[in-house]
């Protein structure tokens, strides 16, 4: 039998570890996000060693667990005189690994366009920076939507491995509470309900901005 009393006596504290969930994600997908975005702009460009580096970083962070990037990161960082906090690695951590992500993501959605338009513009003498923003850019937010909610739906339950770091989440919070009361079934169905929120905020959040992009 679930004891509601005590789901009021944990919700305070769990409430308290998924304001640092949500803080720690939206941080993290907006470094995410906009460094993602860069990187895929620097990797059309046509300086090979640059193109080379790039495809370089995104391969090793896709290739690897993010639990390790974190361990390197935190446990490692040290070791090249980079002393961050939980709190610190965490964000760098999880920026960079969502980044490698989303461009992939943006790569493919600018190849996604249609090329007799990018011709088109060439062809009316636009430069290539208008041509990427009055072009492409727009056309390839468009298509990007989906797979992109889908990625920070993704780090959104994986920021769950914060608490290996300890970082003081939602997931390190819940588990401390089991620790110190044994009590396990409650806990745990707040953790859960707490992650089913938030995700699915985002997603719905995400089928409006992709509708408003549809009828633009």
């Amino acid at each position: 039998m679930i004891d509601f009393t005590a789901i009021a006596e944990y919700a305070p504290a769990i409430g308290r570890g998924l304001l640092v969930t949500i803080e720690i994600c939206a941080v993290s997908l907006v470094l995410g996000l906009l460094l993602g975005l860069g990187v895929a702009l620097l990797a059309r460009l046509p300086w090979l060693p640059l193109r080379w580096l790039i495809r370089s970083y995104i391969e090793l962070w896709r290739g690897t667990p993010l639990l390790l990037q974190l361990f390197i990161l935190y446990y490692g960082g040290p070791t090249f005189g980079f002393l961050p906090t939980s709190y610190q690695a965490g964000v760098l951590g999880m920026s960079l690994y969502t980044a490698a992500y989303l461009a992939e993501i943006f790569r493919a959605g600018f190849e996604a366009v249609p090329p007799g338009q990018v011709e088109a513009a060439r062809m009316l003498g636009f430069t290539k920076l208008k041509i990427v923003r009055h072009i492409e850019l727009p056309q390839m937010l468009r298509l990007v939507v989906p797979p992109t909610t889908n990625q920070m739906i993704s780090i959104i339950k994986e920021s769950a491995v914060l608490s290996v770091i300890t970082v003081p989440e939602l997931t390190l919070t819940t588990t401390r509470i089991v620790s110190e009361t044994f009590v396990v079934v409650e806990p745990y169905l707040l953790l859960g309900l707490a992650y089913w929120s938030v995700t699915a905020m985002v997603a719905f959040g995400s089928r409006q901005i992709e509708r408003r992009l549809v009828r633009a």
